[in-house]
């Protein structure tokens, strides 16, 4: 217990410029009147997390081995060979605009070479991101393709490889994006069946797998096969970055997320230099609410993304790290940091790059930060479609977060009206979004729309209403996985059910709403400070003494001064 206390004293007494400090020694110093065994856990807790939690990430070894290792043994001429190694490299990391620089390159060095025309078009469709090509870059993939084709396939496996890509951008003019991922994806699994021992087709058909489960029912077993065949390639290619990043992908679901830990952590001492390589881990690290290493490689892929700017703008790489690290600080209470993020980032005078994981972002950070600390007069005063240089007409969801958190606001301020006009709004971003076949984001607004009309109910005395209307959207919400491109949600389903349960004094069911929510997004600071919440107005005081002292412990460290922490004290020292 000694070593546990000195741990304790030492990050107690640093000068972190927190207010918490001084009254967790207080309660520490207290504990002996009001529970010894609450307090021995919190201290053992608190050193074991310094301890197993703390990042360890390398630093940047030579070139020749910042990005991993592919050995793709392309018949091209000799000359190119590891050119085209690291372009297909740069792939897997889906740093998309490098790679395609890349292989342009090898296009020009040697014309000839049909495989780098294969790999420009390879980086022109995203399968796992939600961006989605244009007419014109889908003719240009089909331009690509067919040049490979008229150059001449030297080897059986090239020409498999080509074939699947070619059936990705058949019919540039009419065929859907799911058509495009589903042909695809079939056309990899007649390649992988043919030759399952080589590397770069079963990497890649494993990929095809996450990108046709995203709108399968049984969606988990597509993650499971793409693991184990990922496993099999790392398990003889440790460096090699596809393996590593899709295994992430592939394990970034319900249920899967504590998978293979020692892969997910391997990725950085591949590619120390790449910003998406420092990024990938922490989708794991979110699901298991890690936030010291969501936030330490999130820093680092936020300061490498800005030494690979995109032809238009800034990196959406650095914006897609910048929010990981606001929510992250939000769940430690740390709203300073959070605020100075994105204060920096809407004083930007470089655009950003124009893609949909740039707008998603610009929207989510300021929505997020109002929404998660409740401020809901913030929430009002924020303003949908910013900065006016992101066209947002393309991005449906992206905007919709925008009028969540405003309506939002709007109806706890009373402003029915402005409320009533948000839901409106979302639900013709919602239709817009099925028209364009992406029922995926339909579903995302659908869920917000659903808790935004509840507590419009509420406001109304409709209470049977309301209830029914936010059960309805946690029915929803566990039929679909948090998508890739956000840290978590908004205002969780569960969370928003527990919050309208106990403004309607049902603390035991709010108790519960608030637990079920803490088992899909783990260790969120809402979530525990509602259950501490709830479990107390139902007089269940173990229980809610547990949730204020994991409260505490996930602040620790950081530099907040949310009340709710001294609440939690004060709860504890009672």
């Amino acid at each position: 217990m000694n070593n546990c206390s000195e741990s304790t004293i030492l990050l107690l007494s640093s000068d972190h410029g927190l207010k918490i400090n001084k009254n967790l020694g207080q309660v520490i110093n207290r504990g002996f009147n009001f529970g010894l065994p609450t307090i021995k856990k919190l201290l053992l807790i608190t050193t074991l997390s310094l301890s197993l939690t703390r990042p360890t990430i390398a630093q940047e070894t030579n070139k020749d081995e910042a990005i991993g290792n592919v050995n793709f043994a392309v018949s091209c001429n000799a000359g190119v060979t590891d050119d085209f190694n690291r372009a297909l490299a740069f792939l897997h990391h889906m740093q998309y605009e490098e790679s395609r620089s890349a292989f342009e390159t090898i296009a020009q060095l040697q014309p000839d070479c049909a495989m780098a025309h294969w790999g420009i078009a390879m980086t022109l469709f995203q399968p796992l991101w939600p961006s989605r090509p244009s007419l014109e870059t889908l003719q240009r993939g089909l331009k690509e393709i067919q040049q490979a084709q008229t150059l001449g396939l030297k080897t059986n496996r090239e020409a498999d490889l080509v074939a699947a890509t070619a059936a990705f951008y058949q019919e540039p003019k009419s065929a859907d994006w799911w058509t495009r991922i589903q042909r695809w994806h079939e056309r990899m699994e007649q390649a992988y069946q043919a030759r399952p021992e080589d590397i770069e087709t079963s990497v890649f058909y494993a990929l095809s797998q996450l990108a046709i489960a995203q709108i399968q029912p049984n969606r988990l077993d597509y993650h499971a096969r793409a693991a184990n065949i990922l496993r099999e390639v790392y398990n003889d290619n440790p460096t090699h970055p596809g393996a590593i990043h899709y295994t992430i992908h592939a394990n970034d679901v319900d249920s899967r997320a504590d998978k293979d830990i020692n892969i997910v952590r391997s990725y950085a001492e591949i590619a120390p230099a790449v910003p998406h390589a420092l990024h990938m881990p922490t989708h794991i690290f979110v699901r298991l609410g890690s936030w010291s290493e969501v936030l330490e490689w999130n820093r680092r892929s936020a300061d490498a993304a800005l030494n690979f700017p995109a032809a238009d703008g800034i990196s959406h790489h650095y914006l897609h790290a910048l929010d990981y690290q606001v929510y992250a600080y939000l769940q430690q209470g740390d709203q300073q940091q959070a605020q100075t993020i994105i204060d920096q980032l809407f004083t930007e005078e470089q655009p950003f790059q124009g893609t949909f994981i740039s707008a998603f972002h610009l929207s989510s950070m300021p929505a997020r930060y109002a929404v998660e600390r409740r401020d809901w007069k913030q929430a009002q005063a924020i303003i949908p479609r910013n900065p006016d240089s992101v066209k947002w007409e393309k991005f449906f969801w992206a905007e919709a977060i925008s009028w969540f958190a405003k309506g939002l606001g709007a109806v706890h301020q009373g402003d029915a009206q402005k409320a009533q006009q948000a839901e409106l709004n979302m639900i013709q971003l919602r239709d817009k979004a099925r028209q364009a076949g992406e029922e995926g984001f339909a579903t995302y607004i659908e869920i917000d729309r659903l808790i935004l009309s509840s507590w419009q109910a509420y406001s109304k005395g409709q209470e049977k209403r309301a209830l029914r209307l936010a059960r309805k959207a946690v029915d929803l919400e566990t039929q679909i996985e948090k998508h890739p491109v956000t840290p978590g949600a908004l205002y969780p389903a569960q969370e928003a059910l527990g919050d309208l349960l106990f403004e309607l004094g049902s603390y035991r069911k709010a108790l519960s709403a608030y637990e079920d929510s803490l088992i899909t997004w783990p260790k969120r600071f809402n979530s525990i400070l509602g259950a501490a919440r709830a479990a107390k107005a139902a007089n269940l005081d173990e229980k809610a003494n547990d949730y204020y002292g994991e409260l505490l412990l996930i602040a620790l460290g950081a530099k907040s001064n949310r009340p709710q922490l001294t609440e939690a004290i004060q709860s504890l020292a009672e």
